[in-house]
């Protein structure tokens, strides 16, 4: 059976009208990173991105360039763990998320 719409497509779609949908990939994308999942967590971050805040808005908010970003949240990006977290900041922000930590004994 042939899908009507493509799969990026619908993702973004359900991101923009569904707060709690985003709030849980935003979830799952730093659960994928913490793992070692690298590639499919900047994924979901840049989905999230373009879904809601934007490039534009998150380069105003973080001081790093559109294309700095575009490259760190590819799936073969790179980003350094302070740009990583002043991104994932500014996305919680977005989002309306307080993020909260367990730790394991």
């Amino acid at each position: 059976m042939a899908l009507t719409r493509e799969y990026k497509e619908t993702v973004l779609a359900r991101i923009k009208r569904d707060p709690k949908f985003a709030r849980a990939l935003y979830a799952e994308a730093v659960n994928a990173l913490h793992e070692g999942e690298t590639d499919e967590g900047l994924s979901m971050l840049r989905d999230l991105v373009h879904a809601g805040i934007t490039f534009k808005e998150l380069s105003k908010q973080t001081g790093l360039g559109e294309k700095t970003l575009h490259r760190m949240l590819s799936r073969r990006g790179n980003p350094t763990t302070r740009n990583l977290f002043t991104v994932t900041k500014v996305i919680c922000e977005d989002l309306g998320i307080a993020p909260r930590f367990k730790f394991a004994a």
